[in-house]
């Protein structure tokens, strides 16, 4: 018998959900009640997948109907930890280039917070690098010119 076991915190006005163990077409629709009744109150929700140990595609069917129904109401749906050794699924389905997929929780947390440009969140990382090199490029334009 598959078990699986959930658990829900805030974070940040976010919830996040985390899932330990198989999920399964034996469990999917407790998985199922369990992400309607911990999205319910909230449009953010981050979806823990680090210690789930399978994945089957009825499982999958349960992430992208919470994730249509947060996005289809103006929300976010995000996952996070996901592995491919254990979560295929959502590699072979394609879905992993459709759904919003962070390497961590904390990463997915942030980039649900409501208003990210608050401070050095925008100011880390590869945006602003991207801004580093357009800024360079647009300086050498001026001296060509």
């Amino acid at each position: 018998m598959t078990e699986i076991q959930l658990s829900t915190q805030t974070r940040d006005a976010t919830v996040v959900v985390a899932v330990r163990g198989e999920l399964d077409v034996v469990n999917s629709q407790q998985f199922d009640d369990y992400l309607a009744e911990a999205s319910a109150a909230t449009d953010r929700v981050v979806l823990d997948l680090s210690a789930v140990d399978f994945m089957d595609t009825s499982a999958l069917a349960v992430v992208v109907s919470h994730w249509r129904r947060q996005v289809d109401a103006g929300g976010l749906f995000l996952l996070a930890g996901a592995r491919y050794r254990y979560t295929k699924a959502l590699w072979i389905t394609g879905l992993a280039d459709r759904l919003p997929l962070y390497d961590s929780v904390d990463d997915a947390v942030a980039a649900a917070r409501p208003e990210p440009g608050a401070g050095s969140a925008t100011g880390a990382g590869p945006s602003a690098s991207d801004n580093t090199a357009s800024d360079n490029v647009a300086s050498d334009n001026e001296t060509a010119g």
